[in-house]
């Protein structure tokens, strides 16, 4: 499927897809002519209909996944082969809304504690401290800090849509990152990989939150993606408002950034004199 492959690249591409979507959407479309074995545009609706019943009913895959699925299918079906929506229709599951497993703050320093490499920790930190995406933090470039009195600030570069925005650099992550910088010497990335000559690839930074859970005697569920549900409900619970929390995000509506307020703990007291954007300085000392 070379050609189309090419073609669906394409036409993500001149929408403006971010590159994780595209590699979802291409990995999604490659698994489904791995089941059928032949090309995909000679594929029916129905077809592609019994395929994901197959993901859940067969292989057990969640809802959401098989959403995923269908968003590629919907895609590479009616906009790359031009079929009519109302010839060629594609059912996505309601899946359910569920809320996500969140660390406590203890749990998160003994996070930082069990993972074992600097540089991968540090990764795990900038996560939490900026509310970035694993993918965003991955790609962060040296240039993207800034460090002045008067910014403190870092950029996301092509964030999810295709988007810049600026989170916030405290002087906690700040004073961590210069540790990094020193003691790894990157060139254009923060974060690189073993050969230091590309970002640091999503799955490393799975592994090595996973793996410190597992070292830190951490059993909820979830992945990385835990540590920016973190930083959300950690500032609502500083006293942080909601719409700098959204803009933070990269929320394009407030009402995706709201549903942390049903997360916060109303036991929770922020320390007197603490910065509440400063989340790593508020962690407990182990």
């Amino acid at each position: 499927m070379s050609e189309l492959r090419q073609r669906m690249l394409d036409a993500m591409v001149q929408r403006g897809f971010a590159q994780r979507t595209q590699e979802t959407y291409i990995q999604a479309i490659v698994r489904m002519v791995k089941h059928y074995r032949r090309d995909p545009a000679t594929y029916s609706a129905q077809e592609v209909q019994a395929y994901l019943l197959h993901l859940v009913k067969e292989r057990h895959l969640s809802y959401s996944t098989m959403n995923q699925a269908a968003c590629a299918a919907q895609f590479l079906f009616q906009v790359v082969l031009g079929h009519p929506r109302e010839h060629f229709q594609i059912v996505f599951a309601k899946a359910p809304a569920k809320q996500p497993e969140l660390l406590a703050r203890e749990e998160i320093a003994r996070l930082f504690a069990a993972c074992a490499s600097p540089s991968k920790r540090t990764l795990l930190q900038t996560i939490y401290a900026t509310g970035m995406r694993v993918g965003e933090a991955c790609t962060l470039k040296i240039s993207d800090i800034d460090s002045h009195r008067d910014r403190m600030c870092a950029r996301v570069q092509n964030g999810k849509g295709g988007k810049d925005r600026y989170t916030v650099l405290s002087p906690t992550l700040l004073e961590l990152l210069r540790n990094h910088v020193r003691r790894e010497r990157p060139h254009t990335w923060l974060f690189t990989d073993k050969q230091g000559s590309h970002p640091m690839y999503i799955e490393m930074a799975q592994r090595a939150y996973r793996a410190a859970c597992a070292y830190a005697g951490i059993t909820k569920s979830g992945g990385v993606h835990t540590l920016r549900h973190c930083f959300a409900t950690h500032l609502l619970e500083a006293g942080v408002d909601l719409y700098t929390i959204q803009k933070l995000l990269g929320h394009n509506h407030i009402t995706t950034t709201a549903r942390y307020l049903h997360l916060t703990s109303p036991q929770f007291r922020p320390p007197k004199g603490a910065d509440p954007l400063d989340l790593l300085a508020g962690l407990p000392r182990l």
